[in-house]
């Protein structure tokens, strides 16, 4: 008689091989419910584990997922390709990295990539997350399939990942909440305006509740105006600076949490310089380096995507091989950038991300 193998159990168990494979090397992420019928089917069906085919499966090629946002965004151009070098130096092992891409802010397209596919179909996925129930739901049947989570950029919640990578962007708003009030020292009067990609990113509203709090803080005299929605779009955000610039009076600071800089850059260009504001943005792009050394931008606090992309690869691999993730890999501490130290400039081809074509 042919002796079971994993699959069968699997199969008697009514969950996917990779989540039967996950409680039998006691990698945890799993349901309960699902872990008690996998027990279940080893025992009614006598199975023993093969040592030599668990060897050869700790050997075995991986295969790992990452869903980022489209678009020629600079932060996310650096992403991809940080993936892509990343990916030439694990094939030598036996990781297969696959890169597939969804619109910005498009919880629905993200909840659509999620479903399709199932827990056979890669050994770990890395994903910027949007808000959404339906997107949460996809992710948590992956993760109780077995598939180990990794939240990158933007969190998920704990109960649809494992780990989350990324800076804490609570404290980013705070950070730059704080570096515009130290601009307005003396009690000097201000309004501040915040622009965010999207209230819909949990990256971004958590960037703007941030820059709240600190903003509030007593006994600075400033004002918070309505938060602008930019959608990381350039040319939205251009005109929207333009007509912020307009006002009488002006915004004396702008924080803007998202992508679209270059509009933002070429507005504060064009504006009289009596009217420009102090300028905090995220990352270090070619558009924001140019804009802080012609004094357009004051701060841009950078998130490091080379070291983003570089822990949720160690997390994926840890998870997907039973191991435990080392306390505070997912943790990145930004970068604050000025005038003065921003680090030496990448090529051309890495700035624009056509590495990755």
């Amino acid at each position: 008689m042919k002796k079971p193998t994993l699959h069968d159990v699997a199969a008697a168990a009514g969950v996917s091989y990779a989540t039967a494979d996950r409680v039998l090397n006691a990698r945890g992420g799993v349901a309960e419910k699902s872990e008690i019928r996998v027990r279940e089917a080893i025992r009614r069906l006598g199975y023993v584990r093969d040592i030599h085919a668990a060897t050869l499966s700790r050997r075995r090629r991986r295969a790992f997922r990452f869903l980022l946002p489209a678009g020629d965004h600079g932060f996310f151009a650096r992403l991809r390709a940080a993936l892509l070098a990343e990916r030439l130096r694990l094939a030598a092992d036996r990781i297969e990295i696959a890169l597939q891409e969804f619109p910005p802010f498009d919880a629905e397209a993200l909840a659509e990539a999620l479903e399709a596919l199932a827990p056979e179909d890669c050994d770990g996925l890395a994903v910027v997350a949007a808000e959404s129930p339906r997107a949460a739901r996809a992710l948590a049947r992956l993760k109780a399939g077995g598939v180990p989570v990794v939240a990158l950029v933007a969190d998920a919640g704990p109960e649809a990942r494992d780990v989350y990578v990324g800076v804490d962007n609570l404290g980013a708003g705070r950070t730059a909440g704080r570096l515009i009030r130290l601009a307005h020292r003396g009690g000097r009067r201000g309004l501040v305006l915040p622009i965010l990609g999207s209230p819909t990113a949990r990256d971004h509203r958590d960037r703007l509740e941030g820059l709240r709090q600190v903003l509030a803080e007593e006994p600075q005299p400033l004002t918070a105006l309505p938060a602008l929605e930019a959608r990381d779009d350039p040319d939205r955000m251009r005109e929207l600076v333009r007509a912020a610039l307009r006002e009488d009076p002006p915004p004396t600071a702008l924080y803007s949490m998202g992508a679209g800089n270059r509009g933002l850059v070429e507005a504060l260009r064009e504006a009289a310089p009596e009217r420009r504001p102090m300028v905090v943005l995220h990352e270090l792009t070619p558009h924001s380096r140019k804009a802080l050394e012609e004094d357009l931008v004051d701060v841009v606090i950078d998130q490091k995507p080379a070291r983003e992309i570089a822990a949720a690869l160690a997390a994926l691999r840890s998870l997907a091989e039973g191991r435990a993730i080392p306390a505070g890999l997912g943790a990145i501490t930004p970068a604050l950038h000025l005038k003065d130290n921003p680090p030496a400039a990448p090529s051309a081809r890495e700035a624009s991300g056509d590495l990755f074509a």
